[in-house]
């Protein structure tokens, strides 16, 4: 019987897992091997130690940053879109909020890094999670230069900031752009719009005049989708 054709990359993803528990374990660090893709989650104090080592060391030799995101992990895990019965007030929304559901406050953001291997042909994730009051984490610039304007992105969109970067500046929202709309609780609406003014000859910022609205539809109560399972049997005599 032939091996798989994928058990060769499966083989080197798991000693390339191994190899990372082995030598950064001690530094803080958690490796996760899952769905055949490498993670490794570092302490944000560890980051530029841990970076160079990937890029420098012959059992990694991670020498291309492919791309650098930011992330907001405040709704991970919940969906509204879970339910079997709605509220009777408001909207009718089917998950009615509990006020705590969101994540430690050390565990809210996150700096995402995809990283490849050009010599061993391979690619992993490293993971920095940041604190949600102060989102401060090094910049990699030092270790990849490509991690410049990544990094201005996730500035940009999620307010993370990275220390010692050369150009930390907005990159994607216009000039005097208020808050980061990448953020989970930054309004779709957003805090203003702008419009030409033909009498000013210019372009001018107005206070938002969309009503905020419910995007999550209604749930049906009376369905029988939503009967208990028993409801729903029938007797096979009476069929």
């Amino acid at each position: 019987m032939s091996e798989p054709v994928n058990s060769g990359s499966a083989q080197r993803h798991q000693s390339l897992a191994e190899n990372l528990m082995r030598e950064f374990a001690d530094r803080g660090c958690v490796v996760k091997y899952e769905l055949g893709e490498v993670t490794i989650e570092i302490p944000a104090a560890c980051l530029i130690e841990v970076a160079t080592r990937l890029r420098d060391e012959a059992d990694f030799r991670f020498e291309v940053l492919i791309d650098a995101c930011g992330v907001d992990y405040s709704e991970y895990g919940r969906s509204e879109w879970t339910t079997g019965e709605a509220s009777f007030t408001g909207f009718g929304r089917g998950v009615e909020s509990t006020g705590a559901h969101g994540p430690e406050n050390d565990r809210r953001f996150a700096v995402v890094y995809h990283l490849l291997s050009i010599s061993l042909n391979m690619r992993m994730r490293m993971r920095v999670y940041v604190d949600s009051s102060q989102p401060i984490v090094e910049s990699v610039t030092q270790v990849w230069a490509s991690a410049e304007w990544y990094e201005r992105e996730a500035f940009d969109l999620y307010g993370i900031l990275f220390g010692g970067h050369q150009d930390l500046r907005r990159i994607l929202t216009d000039y005097g752009f208020v808050g980061h709309p990448f953020r989970k609780d930054f309004p779709l609406e957003g805090h203003v719009e702008m419009r030409y003014d033909s009498e000013k000859s210019r372009v001018v910022y107005e206070p938002v005049s969309i009503l905020p609205r419910t995007l999550v539809p209604k749930v049906i109560r009376t369905d029988n989708r939503y009967l208990d399972n028993a409801n729903q049997q029938q007797d096979p005599a009476d069929a």
